[in-house]
């Protein structure tokens, strides 16, 4: 029996190992890009929530110094009422006790003005903060935060934009801010993001529209049936979108922002392509928090 042996070009061999090392370095590159775009999202959210936290711990010490100072100026306010009415009984009877009281009514005013205007000090200082916390300004740079992480964002804006109060402001930007965050975290990087602010006389609507659906699919697809197949949808699908109700911690507090303002707030899945959120101020240019009253006219 003839033994044959077979015997490889050192051509075909180097094309080989050629190709082989192309491969490893695309695919080398490709785990870098997926580990920074993951380390710049895990760096932004820690951002933030280190923000909030410090944020949270100031003004929790803040309100607590506040309380102290008030019981405080109950006490000395409750001082000078007692004294008041002794100084009352004796202004007839022992006009030298009423003067001596009424010099102490005078230094315990005193006293209680200096922790009244102490509260209202460290009040204003709370609300400077409160109003130098992120904004509608600051969408700007949330964009770029997000797009480092790998989520694609395109921004569209209409109507006259007019001033809104700084908790309205807060609260519109935290709602974007989560919406976005959903978007990266469960459509993954390459995801596309599309924020609207469509302004009204007195109102705003928040719209944002992601493909994470989509972007999902396409990154495990191996071809453009199985695309096609991960992305499909029936009838059915609508309607379970149109009825399904939507939880989760991150979803009730954007909820609970926008009624805070007298919005309305609606949240879904767009089958097949990914994920809404929609948030509408009909009242936002007037609404404090409390109500949405103009008190203007």
């Amino acid at each position: 029996m003839r033994k044959v042996a077979v015997v490889f070009p050192w051509q075909t061999l180097s094309a080989v190992l050629a190709v082989l090392t192309v491969a490893l370095v695309i695919l080398w590159l490709l785990a870098v890009a997926k580990q920074r775009r993951s380390r710049f999202a895990r760096s932004a959210a820690e951002r933030v929530r280190i923000d909030l936290e410090l944020s949270l711990a100031e003004q929790h010490g803040r309100l607590a110094i506040i309380r102290e100072l008030q019981d405080i100026a109950v006490l000395s306010l409750a001082r000078l009422i007692t004294r008041a009415e002794g100084a009352r009984y004796t202004a007839e009877s022992d006009p030298s006790t009423a003067v001596r009281a009424a010099t102490a009514l005078v230094e315990d005013g005193r006293v209680a003005l200096a922790d009244l205007r102490r509260v209202l000090t460290i009040a204003r200082e709370g609300e400077a903060i409160a109003t130098s916390a992120p904004g509608l300004q600051s969408a700007r740079s949330l964009f770029g935060v997000m797009r480092d992480a790998g989520l694609a964002v395109a921004f569209t804006e209409s109507g006259d934009r007019f001033p809104l109060k700084p908790g309205a402001e807060l609260a519109i930007y935290r709602i974007l801010q989560s919406a976005l965050a959903n978007a990266l975290k469960h459509g993954g990087p390459g995801t596309e993001a599309r924020v609207s602010f469509t302004w009204t006389q007195d109102g705003l609507q928040l719209l944002i529209d992601d493909d994470g659906i989509r972007a999902a699919a396409k990154r495990e697809s191996a071809s453009p049936s199985d695309f096609a197949a991960k992305t499909a949808y029936t009838i059915d699908d609508d309607l379970k979108a149109l009825s399904e109700s939507i939880s989760g911690a991150g979803i009730t507090q954007m909820r609970e922002r926008a009624q805070l303002f007298g919005g309305i707030f609606n949240a879904g899945t767009v089958p097949g392509v990914g994920f809404s959120v929609s948030a509408v101020f009909p009242s936002l240019r007037f609404h404090n928090g409390v109500h949405g009253v103009n008190l203007t006219r």
